[in-house]
């Protein structure tokens, strides 16, 4: 029995009507209860956090837009629909490949503002202050999701930009049906939006949010009309420009109109690689997700994991010494490329990751103690969501975007109604010491103005002989380089469909802390005891990853994996 995306029906009757409305128009868009299966489309498929987000697209789609509108679509429905983590008051990463099978990618991070330097979060003893970098005004970076939209659309657009804010707007003036998931969230954060938005909050009900109720966002509604009408002026200069500044002034925080209307969106070179004959385009840095995954699949692939098994004990312990080594490097070497030499030539190289392995034993876990970083001689100085697209012509997007923790720096802008990111925690606030995400790093990512701060986004394609394979990618901070790894790996070593491989348990090691975590249900209590004398350390968790994902199968099918650890939903035609 599958649950539809559209608001509850009152008869059977209607029930009936709108579900055989759905089959026929192609648009299924369903969150499945239980275990969901791979769904399939001819035409074009979305696969994104929310149901409403994944509506938009798909509707986008069925006009004719190609796979980049429907992304910008996605975005701003994202950030009325899904406000822990669709923004405009963020930023991310975005990897395209053509029909034609040209790549490129898009960095529009955060940056840090004019007015940052180094040791803004220590206290006078020189330690870390942790709230300061996570919430209120001082923990937000300059945005860069709207200016992000603006660079992709102007490159690779077909429909009209208004056209595909317009649903957007729509639904944050209209409002739409919150889920159970929301609810229980709304609720949950209820006191801490009320500490840091004393003039109020659309998000703040004076009662209790239930599943079903409406959510209008009048201020959110407007703002999207401005950017609708004047595209990146409507967000960086103007109006809402002048509500940041004033949000900023409030609270204390250091973004200013100035900071706004000089960000700018970078076009990079992909990261490319290969694993088993396929190849991997995934992001460079600032993300430090393309360089990370890269390194992890080289670093496995002398190995027969198929042979292994899926969360076999032999396979566990090759993506774990594998993960913490990589990680070890994501520490010293990786950070903005426009203030840090990154040796991205030497972490790349086959040749070093597989020596990186050589003094791994099956009989002994490698303690991360005895793990460094790689020495090239360079001297110089969670919440999150991810969607998936391919149009009828089998062009391709993957974004990830970001305002880090969930609900972000719980700053909304009074007047221009969204949520501010608290993404200068992702800096090295202090060399050695880890941020929300557990990751720690040194001078590569310090803290200097205009600077973007390290990721771990992994938004990636993979190809197979020429031709588009995968599409995807996933929120979950630290947990992103590894989730994406291992659904790469579920696919191309253990034969699962794309739902199979989202759906699959994980588990994650990131150097330090030394652990290996895992979902419940992932690993028996007699395995963990097995492994456990070999000197791993273990620590159960919650969901890891939300991967949203897209297979395209040898006949063309677009074939789809929407996580069920979210409201996450695939659709298409």
């Amino acid at each position: 029995m599958q649950k539809t995306i559209i608001r509850k029906a009152q008869t059977t009757f209607t029930k009936g009507f709108l579900t055989l409305f759905i089959l026929l128009s192609g648009f299924y868009g369903v969150k499945a209860q239980g275990t969901p299966k791979a769904q399939e489309f001819k035409k074009g498929a979305v696969v994104s956090a929310h149901p409403e987000a994944t509506r938009v697209g798909v509707e986008i789609l069925r006009k004719g837009g190609n796979a980049v509108d429907a992304a910008v679509a996605v975005q701003f429905a994202l950030a009325v629909a899904y406000p822990n983590a669709g923004n405009i008051g963020g930023g991310g990463f975005a990897v395209y490949r053509s029909s034609k099978g040209e790549i490129n990618s898009l960095d529009f991070r955060e940056k840090a503002p004019a007015a940052a330097f180094r040791d803004m979060y220590l206290d006078d003893k020189g330690n870390p202050i942790t709230d300061k970098s996570l919430y209120g005004h001082l923990a937000s970076g300059v945005p860069g999701s709207v200016a992000g939209m603006v660079e992709l659309h102007k490159k690779y657009g077909k429909l009209k930009w208004a056209d595909l804010v317009e649903p957007a707007e729509k639904l944050a003036k209209d409002g739409f049906q919150i889920t159970e998931q929301q609810a229980g969230e709304f609720n949950r954060h209820k006191e801490r939006f009320q500490q840091h938005n004393p003039l109020g909050t659309a998000l703040v009900k004076e009662d209790t949010w239930k599943k079903g109720d409406l959510l209008i966002q009048a201020e959110l509604a407007n703002t999207l009309k401005l950017i609708r009408e004047r595209g990146f002026k409507g967000f960086y200069e103007g109006p809402v420009a002048d509500y940041i500044a004033e949000e900023m002034q409030r609270g204390g925080g250091i973004i200013t109109k100035a900071d706004l209307k000089n960000y700018k969106a970078v076009w990079r070179k992909p990261v490319t690689g290969s694993y088993r004959g396929y190849k991997v385009i995934t992001m460079p840095p600032t993300s430090s997700g393309g360089i990370a995954l890269i390194q992890l699949l080289q670093s496995v692939e002398p190995y027969p994991l198929k042979q292994y098994g899926f969360l076999s004990d032999s396979t566990i312990q090759v993506v774990t010494e594998a993960e913490r080594r990589v990680y070890a490097d994501r520490a010293e070497h990786l950070g903005d490329p426009d203030f840090w030499k990154v040796p991205q030539k030497e972490l790349l190289a086959k040749d070093y990751n597989v020596s990186r392995m050589a003094n791994f034993s099956f009989n002994q876990a490698t303690p991360s103690s005895a793990i460094k970083a790689g020495d090239f001689n360079v001297k110089e100085k969670d919440e999150t969501t991810h969607f998936s697209i391919v149009d009828a012509e089998g062009n391709a997007i993957s974004i990830t975007t970001t305002i880090n923790g969930s609900y972000g720096s719980l700053v909304v802008v009074k007047g221009a109604g969204f949520l501010l990111n608290n993404e200068m925690d992702d800096f090295s606030v202090k060399p050695g010491s880890p941020n929300l995400f557990g990751l720690v790093g040194g001078a590569a990512n310090a803290i200097a103005p205009h600077k973007r701060m390290l990721s771990s986004m992994t938004p990636s394609i993979v190809e197979k002989d020429g031709k588009l394979f995968m599409v995807v990618g996933t929120p979950g901070g630290s947990t992103i380089i590894t989730s994406v790894f291992q659904t790469i790996v579920n696919v191309l070593d253990f034969g699962m469909d794309m739902q199979e491989a989202v759906n699959a348990k994980k588990t994650h090691h990131q150097w330090l802390p030394d652990r290996i975590d895992y979902e419940q249900g992932a690993l028996s209590e007699e395995q963990i005891k097995r492994l456990e004398a070999k000197g791993y350390t273990f620590f159960k968790r919650a969901a890891i990853g939300r991967v949203d994902a897209i297979l395209v199968k040898p006949d063309g099918t677009l074939q789809t994996g929407a996580d069920p650890r979210g409201d996450d939903v695939a659709g298409g035609w």
